[in-house]
């Protein structure tokens, strides 16, 4: 069977695809925000594609009291490939254009969903350490007690509300997943060469 090129307007998606994945590069990718009485306004902690940002330090405080880990941006790897990762998709998506042909979008849009698989299975892991991997000598301890975040949405962590939910980068790659879905559905499934 013959690799059958794209159209011109999956061409056009590809290019906003690019600049999506892009453009995630410079916003907060995810947060994570902190709700309690003592803080009406609040706390959020960012995570951007090479940092994270946000209220660092006053969370680290407050976690120092329940024995959490502090979090600093280079005590994870993965805010150093990140911003290859997405770089790299965004010439994948760019390149794609040019080789127009249907295969390698399906191609990578499967090698994008296992990435973002993955990519769940290690925030996932790395929230499940810092909320149960607890220093035994912390200021205040509550037996059988984790404070584990929400992988995504909402949990209550003693006095504290913990929404977890994407930021303006994991929009712009949701929206670069979808597109690059519409694209392999109309070349596959409306496409009257195949």
């Amino acid at each position: 069977m013959k690799n059958i090129k794209i159209s011109s307007l999956s061409k056009v998606l590809l290019v906003i695809t690019g600049l999506l994945f892009f453009g995630a590069l410079f916003v907060p990718m995810w947060q994570i925000q902190l709700e309690a009485p003592q803080y009406p306004e609040g706390l959020v902690l960012r995570l951007h594609a090479n940092k994270i940002g946000g209220d660092v330090e006053i969370i680290n405080g407050l976690n120092h009291y329940i024995g959490m880990a502090t979090l600093h941006t280079e005590n994870f790897f993965e805010f150093k490939v990140l911003p290859y990762v997405f770089g790299t998709f965004a010439l994948i998506a760019i390149l794609l254009v040019f080789v127009a042909k249907r295969k390698a979008v399906l191609a990578f849009l499967i090698t994008y969903v296992v990435f973002i698989a993955l990519a769940a299975v290690d925030f996932y892991r790395w929230n499940y350490e810092y909320g149960h991997n607890l220093d035994p000598n912390a200021a205040i301890r509550v037996p059988g007690m984790a404070y584990q975040p929400p992988l995504i949405g909402y949990k209550q962590l003693l006095n504290f509300g913990a929404y977890s939910i994407p930021d303006t980068g994991g929009w712009m790659l949701t929206a670069a997943g979808i597109l690059l879905f519409l694209i392999v559905l109309k070349e596959y499934k409306f496409n009257k060469n195949n």
